[in-house]
């Protein structure tokens, strides 16, 4: 058994529940790991609030970092001792777990538990956006939504280290300053003026080239007034609300527009794709690239409170639980 965050309804934070749940040996493919960190990302609670389809009860979660105890018949991608992380695997809420061998990477010695816990999702996520979504190239302008979040920060120092432009908009002055110290070259408080016809101003009226967006309903159409014609809306996520298009000849009228609502579970369903992105990133965290900013630490039998910090918009950077 190992004690673990079990979603026991579909619903609030208040469905979180610490309790014991069964670990077992494992199977064919798969190892064991105790964890020292786990990240908390939106993608859980979308799993929570079933926004996602989940059948309770589940063990929360999709990211983590800690040691191989046990290998499954037929793992070569591991052994035991290894220090490893993984994204995008449902159970992460756990003291000990299974995983799919062939879903670890392996932790440099120069990174952290924490840092990897905190940075293997969101900074995968970044890559996948930045490398291969919308590559971008020296001279691009770019505006990032959350700037001050997991994945903006992140982000916004990725893009400037390939010689993109970047303005991030972020929902308080706080915010806003870090964002600044992290890569942004311009940053907008968008609980204080409307971001559209600022990133207009600060373009010469001539828009940018791609928004990464993982806001939802709440900034997705006036994100697409601050595109050039032929530019590119990226729509990751849903923080505010799912994002519904009745029309598809507004994409036409707001510039022939490219609209694209990716995924990591595409992008990294292939072990060689992901091995490629987490080499990129955890090279770039260990060369200084990208520095891994833990806004707040939780135990992992308060993951409701984290839960309930990220829906109200009052975390910074990266939470991390601490089993």
């Amino acid at each position: 058994m190992s004690r673990a965050v079990v979603v026991t309804a579909l619903g609030g934070p208040e469905v979180l529940s610490f309790e014991d749940w069964p670990v077992g040996e494992p199977g064919p493919g798969e190892i064991r790991i105790r964890q020292r960190a786990v990240g908390v990302n939106f993608v859980d609670i979308y799993q929570r609030r079933g926004t996602y389809p989940g059948k309770p009860p589940f063990v929360a979660g999709n990211e983590g970092a800690g040691e191989v105890v046990a290998l499954g018949e037929g793992v070569t991608e591991v052994a035991v001792g290894d220090r490893i992380a993984y994204q995008g695997t449902i159970g992460a809420y756990a003291e000990e777990r299974l995983l799919p061998a062939a879903k670890a990477v392996r932790i440099p010695d120069d990174v952290s538990f924490e840092a990897a816990a905190a940075a293997t999702l969101k900074g995968l996520t970044a890559y996948f956006l930045l490398h291969r979504t919308f590559p971008v190239r020296p001279g691009q302008t770019i505006l990032w939504h959350a700037a001050a979040g997991g994945v903006g920060l992140l982000a916004c120092q990725w893009a400037k280290a390939l010689g993109a432009r970047v303005i991030g908009a972020a929902g308080s002055d706080e915010k806003v300053a870090l964002a600044l110290a992290n890569g942004c070259d311009a940053v907008i408080n968008y609980r204080s003026e409307a971001f559209a016809p600022r990133v207009r101003e600060l373009t010469g009226g001539e828009g940018v080239d791609v928004v990464c967006d993982g806001n939802g309903q709440e900034t997705f159409e006036a994100s697409l007034d601050c595109l050039r014609p032929l530019g590119m809306m990226v729509s990751f996520g849903a923080a505010s609300g799912t994002v519904s298009i009745p029309d598809l000849g507004i994409l036409m009228r707001k510039g022939s527009l490219f609209l694209t609502r990716p995924t990591g579970g595409h992008y990294y369903a292939q072990r060689e794709d992901l091995l490629t992105g987490a080499a990129a990133l955890f090279a770039a965290v260990a060369d200084g690239t990208l520095k891994v900013h833990i806004g707040h630490r939780f135990a992992l039998r308060d993951a409701a409170e984290a839960h309930g910090a990220l829906e109200a918009r009052q975390t910074i950077g990266s939470t991390v639980l601490i089993p």
